[in-house]
């Protein structure tokens, strides 16, 4: 039977350039669909940028420009990105195509035909950077819970009965207890809910960027309710209206950032229950990427930017360290210097080096040619046993979003694989004991040959290389059983991770 997973990371608003923070998001995408593509699964990945909103027009007419002249300039930034950090993704949505608009109005019509809107007036506090509406209570000094600066706004507005939710949206919760990953947001959810929800305002008339209401332009569509629909235009909607029948729509998981796990657990939820669509299976969100132990700014000029990372370090360089320095779900910290050192203890000195001392070793030794041994000591057979109890956990942990350990895990495979070619010092059997001197080769070549393809959804650029070394044409399946040819000839060699020295790079630079 055919597994099927539609993977979407949240759509990028275009207010600004891409950061590190963005690029994280991204990442964990792309790795968690590449490993369900290994596990047999048909993977939709999608990206996209969201373009709509207040903050958009007022950033364009700060640039000179028409918003639509800066949303093409953004979100070309953030199209562009993709290939640098080797992204998968087969679709990326921007809120300002045609086929969006189609959604967008077909699905208020829904929601109109339903009985869920109705026209009205709001009066409360607007976060424009972050296109939210806040209540009195819910501010924070001043200012939102997502830090921006608040108005005061009186307009007439559609809204949307989302108060009518409640118990539905606790009952869904309590029935899909996985649905928010991880449980501390979902428990920020819930404590939401029963302080009580209030109708949700669906639309604005003090600007025109946007999508316009149906039958009433002088409305434009809320920001974040045109957001939120870029999944069901991802997935064809609405030339494919019965979602509820799509496989891809059976299991789809929303990958997002803390501060905007209520769009999607709370409003997303509701608009789809007021249509009929089945929810999605999960919202998973991650914490925040400070920079050197302080919230990037620009006016800190402490901003990461992925593009110097990628270009000195290579992209799988990136997505390594950012899976396994933060724990998923949880804040972390990026630093140069802590960067660095990952890379060159990690890549460079354990991964890199064993994989060139044992391929450089069968080139010099064994004329680029080793085979399967017809016998193994019962060192070998301890060996195997050891790095399989590692990296068959892996599987579990990544599906548990814990990239981090699953990280961890295939580490201490390397280093098993080191410990072992250290203490059966093949080099000093080169002329004594020829063919076991091969037997420890092979065995180590084995080993390293399975934590390759398990690190292939981190660094696929280099488990593809260093498996074309052994001239195998990479096929990326998980098998927990994988094993080598028994007959391998060695094409060129080449090196995975050269060391980086600190004084030989300019990779400080921030902006």
């Amino acid at each position: 039977m055919k597994k099927y997973i539609f993977i979407t990371t949240p759509i990028y608003y275009v207010n600004a350039k891409p950061h590190i923070g963005h690029a994280y998001t991204t990442i964990v995408c792309d790795v968690y669909a590449r490993f369900c593509k290994m596990m047999g699964y048909n993977v939709k990945f999608s990206t996209g940028t969201d373009e709509h909103g207040k903050k958009v027009e007022q950033s364009a007419i700060n640039n000179g420009q028409t918003p639509q002249q800066f949303a093409d300039e953004i979100s070309t930034l953030f199209k562009d990105l993709l290939p640098i950090l080797n992204i998968s993704n087969d679709d990326f949505i921007r809120t300002t195509e045609s086929r969006h608009t189609k959604t967008v109005k077909y699905f208020w019509k829904k929601l109109l035909d339903a009985g869920y809107i109705y026209l009205g007036q709001y009066e409360g506090w607007y976060d424009i950077r972050n296109e939210a509406y806040f209540s009195e209570n819910e501010l924070i000094d001043g200012k939102s819970p997502l830090g921006g600066e608040v108005t005061y706004m009186t307009e007439p507005c559609y809204f949307f009965k989302l108060s009518v939710f409640r118990d539905k949206l606790l009952k869904y919760y309590e029935e899909h207890p996985d649905f928010i990953f991880p449980i501390s947001r979902k428990n920020e959810i819930i404590s939401f809910i029963k302080q009580g929800l209030s109708d949700l305002a669906i639309s604005r008339t003090t600007f025109s960027w946007g999508i316009s209401v149906p039958n009433d332009p002088k409305h434009v569509v809320y920001v974040w309710l045109d957001a939120l629909t870029n999944y069901l235009t991802v997935n064809g909607y609405p030339e494919n209206e019965d979602q509820n029948e799509d496989p891809y729509w059976q299991n789809v998981v929303h990958f997002v950032g803390k501060e905007i796990v209520r769009f999607h657990a709370l409003y997303w939820v509701a608009f789809l229950m007021a249509v009929g669509i089945k929810p999605p299976k999960q919202v998973v969100s991650h914490g925040w990427w400070l920079s050197e132990g302080q919230k990037m700014s620009k006016s800190l000029g402490n901003v990461q930017d992925p593009y110097k990372y990628c270009k000195v370090f290579g992209s799988d360089a990136l997505r390594y360290y950012m899976l396994r320095e933060l724990s998923f779900g949880a804040d972390g910290n990026f630093s140069k210097e802590s960067f660095i050192k990952r890379y060159n203890s990690v890549l460079a000195d354990s991964y890199g080096n064993l994989c060139n001392r044992v391929l450089t070793f069968i080139q010099k030794y064994c004329d680029g040619v080793i085979s399967r041994p017809e016998t193994l000591t019962n060192d070998d057979t301890a060996f195997y046993t050891s790095v399989l109890e590692e990296i068959n956990l892996c599987p579990q942990l990544m599906h548990e979003y814990s990239f981090s350990k699953y990280l961890e895990k295939l580490e201490h495979s390397i280093t098993l694989a080191n410990q072992y070619l250290d203490i059966q010092k093949p080099w000093t059997l080169k002329v004594s004991n020829k063919n076991r001197m091969k037997a420890i080769l092979y065995t180590c070549l084995e080993n390293i040959y399975k934590i390759t393809k398990l690190l292939y959804p981190v660094m696929p650029i280099a488990s593809e290389k260093f498996i074309r070394i052994l001239n195998i044409e990479p096929e990326f399946k998980y098998n927990q059983n994988e094993k080598l040819p028994n007959n391998i000839t060695l094409g060129k060699i080449k090196i995975l991770f050269p060391k980086i020295n600190n004084d030989d790079i300019d990779v400080y630079t921030t902006v």
